[in-house]
């Protein structure tokens, strides 16, 4: 007498001998469940990104950037800062940034970073492990400070997404992650804690391209 097992077993045999045409097109065409809004994406971008407790300020030029850049270290006292990419160690020092950068990203107060893409409708960072800063800067660090330009936002992740396969092609890079706000869970007695598996403090930097 056939088990239920055996019968299973005799099901999946069959269906691998026998094909079975699909029911429906292998592409799904859908429409977009979220359209934009009538809001320009830096206003979008910076209204969610605020909202889930990151801290925004838009840049009109590079030299406000690194202007604000250095303030903000020199308020909050942080002196061992993380930056692997040269183009924006070259933006502050060459604005009067005279502290040398720390290599060591577990003793850092602070890491700065770009990013791949910002997603307006969620607040959130594309980062990948293609950039300069590798895969762990954005998580080690207590405070993530990420520099991008208005040409680098996009409305949705899935367009997030089509950009980063036309940017890379068959190179995607082995990390993509997606970055909201700071670090948060609400494992523990369905409370919200701030900065447990990542910064604490996230801001991002926007300029004009």
């Amino acid at each position: 007498m056939a088990t239920s097992r055996d019968k299973i077993l005799q099901k999946i045999k069959q269906a691998l001998v026998t094909k079975v045409p699909v029911p429906f097109s292998t592409s799904a065409q859908t429409t977009e469940l979220f359209q934009p809004s009538i809001k320009e994406l830096e206003i979008e971008f910076a209204e969610h990104f605020t909202a889930l407790q990151g801290k925004f300020s838009f840049c009109s030029a590079e030299q406000e950037l690194a202007l604000q850049l250095i303030q903000l270290i020199a308020v909050r006292k942080w002196e061992k800062v993380f930056c692997k990419e040269p183009i924006l160690c070259h933006l502050l020092q060459s604005n009067g940034f005279s502290t040398e950068f720390t290599d060591d990203i577990a003793s850092c107060d602070v890491a700065i970073t770009g990013c791949e893409l910002l997603v307006a409708r969620t607040g959130s960072m594309i980062l990948s492990s293609a950039s300069l800063s590798g895969r762990t800067t954005s998580v080690y660090a207590p405070v993530h400070i990420c520099i991008a330009k208005t040409n680098q936002l996009v409305y949705s992740i899935d367009q997030a997404l089509e950009s980063m396969v036309t940017k890379y092609g068959d190179a995607i890079p082995s990390m993509i992650s997606l970055a909201t706000g700071p670090s948060r869970t609400a494992d523990i007695e369905k409370t919200l804690v701030v900065g447990v598996h990542g910064p604490k403090e996230v801001f991002c930097f926007l300029t004009d391209d």
